[in-house]
């Protein structure tokens, strides 16, 4: 009798099954990316400056080469500019949407309310802003956004100084003034944070209020320099 024939289990067994693959992991889009390549930008930025930060950091903090920044940007000048526009167009637009109107007085409140919250808020972008311009440009520096700021409150001043019998061609010396008197306190306030903001605003309010409410129409000089 015969006996029977052995098998090898091996050759009827099924094949090992493969591994899943990972999945790809999905591209980003070109709009993705260059958001991507501007928050990325905008930390490093605030963290140690524009000369400070280079293309192959942003680049590889982004994950991609070189090549990819310039493509979007141009080179990190064109991305520094993008980044200061955006934060520019956000305090512009906090500052004339918090001036709601009301009495005048309250009027300086929501504006110091306004640039104090945005530092508060946007610490990383105004750390921007007040940092020397990297380029010769006219645009994206401290002064600028002093400047298009006082823009903004000049028809106000300039209203006020016509209902109290003042000249309201100096509505924009005045409007630069106050507004730069609250951007520099605020640019201080940024690494002290203190006293609080609320008692921050009131001390700007009572110092820009007091002094307009006294002001002369044709202010004089007492000391012995007339010119």
């Amino acid at each position: 009798m015969m006996g029977d024939v052995p098998t090898d289990d091996r050759a009827n067994a099924s094949p090992p099954e493969k591994p899943p693959s990972r999945r790809a992991r999905r591209r980003m889009t070109g709009k993705e990316r260059r958001e991507q390549l501007l928050d990325i930008g905008r930390t490093l930025f605030a963290e140690r400056g524009f000369e400070a930060t280079s293309v192959e950091e942003i680049a590889h903090k982004a994950g991609v080469s070189k090549p990819v920044v310039y493509e979007h940007f141009g080179g990190k000048e064109g991305l520094y500019a993008v980044v200061v526009d955006r934060e520019m167009r956000r305090l512009l637009d906090m500052v004339t949407g918090a001036l709601t109107g009301g009495h005048p007085r309250e009027l300086l409140e929501q504006a110091a309310f306004a640039l104090l919250d945005y530092i508060e808020q946007d610490t990383d972008g105004f750390r921007i802003l007040v940092r020397d311009s990297p380029v010769a440009q006219s645009t994206g520096t401290f002064a600028s956004l002093i400047s298009d700021i006082a823009t903004q409150v000049e028809d106000i001043l300039g209203r006020e100084f016509k209902a109290r019998g003042f000249d309201p061609k100096l509505s924009p010396l005045y409007a630069q003034a106050l507004v730069g008197m609250v951007a520099l306190t605020g640019q201080w306030w940024l690494n002290v944070r203190k006293p609080k903001k609320a008692e921050v605003a009131a001390h700007l309010v009572n110092l820009a209020w007091h002094g307009l409410d006294g002001m002369e129409a044709k202010p004089r000089l007492i000391g012995h320099r007339k010119a």
